[in-house]
């Protein structure tokens, strides 16, 4: 894979992740509980974390990274998020495990991608970043905890 084609995949990693800032700032500006809010902070810095380490490796390989801004995608799906975040708690933390279990399951698809190791690795560790939020999110919700469906680490 040449390093437009590495770039071209690494900045659909971080659409993937400025949609989830987005949703997760609807869904934080709804939950009232403390604890529950103060965790989604951290999983949303989280997302901005991949952002910024995806975007130097594009910068790294001399490609150019995309701009922080929503597709299409992102705005339904932090219009999803934030309308359901509406009637409270719990359906902010179900919209949210719909968004991360759509985040899992791309970051699942970029293990697969050809890549040198040192980007590989840092798609690991986003990766399993992802099924820390997801599996948190299914704990509050009472849900049968479940983020290996993705891929088989």
């Amino acid at each position: 894979m040449n390093t437009k084609e590495v770039a071209d995949k690494l900045n659909s990693l971080i659409q993937l992740d400025i949609d989830a800032v987005n949703a997760y700032d609807q869904a934080i500006a709804r939950i009232k509980e403390p604890d529950i809010r103060g965790q989604l902070e951290n999983y949303r810095d989280d997302h901005k974390a991949h952002i910024a380490s995806l975007t130097e490796i594009i910068e790294d390989l001399g490609e150019q990274p995309i701009k922080p801004s929503k597709d299409f995608k992102g705005f339904l799906i932090q219009g999803f998020t934030m309308i359901r975040s509406m009637v409270g708690t719990e359906s902010a933390l179900q919209a949210m495990e719909s968004n991360e279990k759509v985040t899992n399951k791309k970051y699942a698809e970029a293990m697969d991608w050809d890549l040198s190791n040192e980007i590989h690795e840092v798609i690991t560790m986003n990766y399993q970043d992802e099924k820390e939020h997801l599996a948190y999110i299914q704990r509050q919700l009472g849900h049968e905890v479940n983020v290996e469906q993705y891929h088989g680490i």
